[in-house]
Parts: structure tokens; sequence; C-alpha cells
């Protein structure tokens, strides 16, 4: 398949994954070979339990197209592909995961139909190989993403995308501890497209996505991008009202029917439940925005980089520099390779180069 697209970064998120790891390395520089002229990979290391930083940084050493790099604690899938994201040098951005449900034989009809004029293509599974609940959970999300990104795109995302490298400008002063990265692009494009592409069962190893962390997800997404729960709040405030009236002309009612007060304490009981419920719940739905706005206020940074491998400097002999990075260099100094003064493993002094 011949594509349009002469550069490509591919970010592929790595935890516990030393098993698989370099058979989904080797096949995808197979596949990037036969359509980009340049290319590199960048696998980031998510804080992994396993030997997956051994096994990547020893891919780096060897392969100067590959850009190993560990992250000091665990930040999360989204948060690690911002990472390599903002560290990406080529103009077209590919993502997928690391456990080769998504395999890398299907990138070319990503990169062919970004080609058409979209800012982000997705590899949407014409039928996911998961258990009920966790496409139960995964359903739960895309419904809740179909509010920020609109349309049909939202029941076809995936972690499997291509997109153009510009749109991380949209998000280039974000951060936090919760991050979605579909999310992030939609606030730089609305050119959105999908395609089918082959989903297979996991080979290796179990997901990390459980149905309880999904859902936990979706209530992330709904609390950090939306005010939906403040509007759901206000009405449920409304309703309160309402119930109140109705229970006012029934007392008047009855009194003037009856000649006296409604009777029971269950009535009375039951009309304090209501409300104090709907009191605590607006409360709560409030005490969890500020709960955010506190959070953000404390500039947690969304991942922090311990070290990086790559080949700098004599690429044609394999030399290779392990290097640590602090966060405070700028971006755009890390993609430009001008940063200065870095640590390296052996405590000298090094230079990155692109």
């Amino acid at each position: 398949m011949t594509t349009k697209c002469s550069q490509l970064s591919l970010v592929i998120p790595v935890y516990n994954s030393a098993d698989q790891i370099s058979l989904v390395v080797s096949r995808a520089v197979a596949v990037l070979e036969k359509i980009v002229e340049r290319f590199e990979i960048i696998l980031v290391n998510d804080a992994s339990k396993d030997e997956s930083w051994l096994v990547i940084a020893n891919l780096a050493r060897q392969d100067s197209r590959l850009r190993a790099i560990n992250l000091g604690r665990n930040a999360g899938q989204h948060n690690a592909l911002l990472c390599g994201i903002r560290l990406a040098r080529f103009s077209t951005c590919v993502t997928m995961d690391d456990d080769l449900q998504f395999v890398p034989e299907d990138i070319p009809q990503l990169i062919e139909k970004l080609d058409q004029g979209f800012d982000v293509v997705y590899g949407s599974p014409e039928r996911q190989q998961h258990g009920f609940l966790r496409n139960a959970a995964s359903q739960l999300t895309k419904l809740t993403l179909k509010r920020l990104l609109g349309g049909e795109i939202a029941t076809y995302i995936s972690p499997f995308r291509a997109f153009r490298t510009k749109l991380r400008d949209a998000f280039k002063d974000a951060q936090g501890q919760f991050t979605l990265i579909d999310v992030l692009l939609s606030w730089g494009t609305s050119r959105f497209a999908y395609v089918f592409v082959n989903h297979s069962e996991r080979q290796f190893g179990a997901s990390n996505y459980t149905f309880s962390k999904l859902v936990l997800c979706a209530l992330n997404l709904i609390t950090g991008f939306t005010t939906i729960p403040l509007r759901i709040a206000v009405f449920n405030g409304i309703l309160c009202i309402l119930l109140g009236i109705v229970l006012l002309l029934y007392v008047f009612i009855c009194y003037f029917r009856n000649g006296g007060s409604v009777p029971g304490f269950p009535f009375l009981a039951s009309v304090i439940i209501i409300f104090s419920g709907a009191q605590l719940f607006a409360l709560g739905i409030i005490g969890e925005y500020l709960g955010r706005m506190y959070e953000r206020s404390l500039s947690i940074p969304s991942y922090f980089i311990e070290s990086l491998v790559e080949n700098v400097a004599d690429k044609e002999a394999g030399a290779s520099t392990e290097i640590s990075i602090d966060c405070s260099v700028p971006v755009d100094m890390l993609k430009s390779g001008d940063a200065k003064t870095v640590v390296g493993v052996h405590g000298t002094t090094a230079e990155t180069a692109s």
C-alpha cells in the first residue's frame, strides 16, 4: 500500500510487557520500513513491575530508530501516551497498545484514511475480544465521550489511532493526573474518522483495565471534562422543588377536606429523606469539582521522566546514551535536541541530539 506519509512516530505505552514487547517492536519495524521513509518508535515504560524497562532500553541501544523512556512513577496509559506524543519528532503520530490486540500490520489503513484530509483516524474493532463486563464498561465510556466529541465518532474510538502531530499544540499546557488523549485531540480538531480493523484476543498476560477501572474512568471523564453533573444537580433541585410544591398542595387539600393536618410519622420522614438526599447529592457533586480544582492548583505533573535511552551520536557504531531528564526542560528543547546539561547514568554530562 502506498501512502503519502514520509515521516512517522509510533508511540507505544509499555506496562508489564517484558514477554511480548520485542515481538511488538519487530513487527512494527517490519511494517514501517515498507510504508514510510523515516520513522521512530517511542516506547514509554509506565513504571512496570517486571523487566520491561531493561528490555526496551536494550532494544533502543541496538536500533537508532527506537527511543526508550522510563517514567519515575506509574502515570497511567494516557499520561504515558501524552509523554510520548510530546517527544515525537515527526509530522504523523500513531499510538497503539503493547498487547497485539491491535496489530502493526493495520497501520497502513490508518495512514491511508488520514491522507484523505482527516486529522485523527481511529482503528475501530469490528468485534471486540473482551468479556461482557469489560465491553459494557467500554460502552459507558464511549457514551460519555459522545457528549465531548460529538457525532458517532465516539462509538468507534480505540487506543489504535493516527493523527497529525501538530495537534499537540492544542494541549501543550495540559497537566494533571487524569488525562484522556481523545478529549485532548478534540481540542485541536473536529475532523475525525475511523476504519475497521482486526481485534485479536490477548495473547500475553491479562488486561490492566478491569470493569471497575473503566467505570471509574468514565466517572473521571464526566467530572474532569464536562459540567454535566452540575446540570444534573440543578435539575435534581428543580424536581425537589416541584415535589415540595406537590406535597404542600397535598397537605392543604387534606387540611380543607379532612379538617386536620396529614397524620403519620412515615410521611414526614419520607419528605425529610427526599430533600436531605437531594442536598447531599448536590453537595457531593460540588465537592468533586472543588477537589479537582484543588488538585490542579497543586500543579502535579502528568508524568515524570526518569531516564531515556536512545542512540544520539555514533549511530553507525551503535553508540547509545542513557540520560535522566529534568522535567523543567521545555518540551520544544527536547524535541529539537537542544537540551543541554543532562546527567548520564555514570555521572557524566551529555547532550541530546536528534
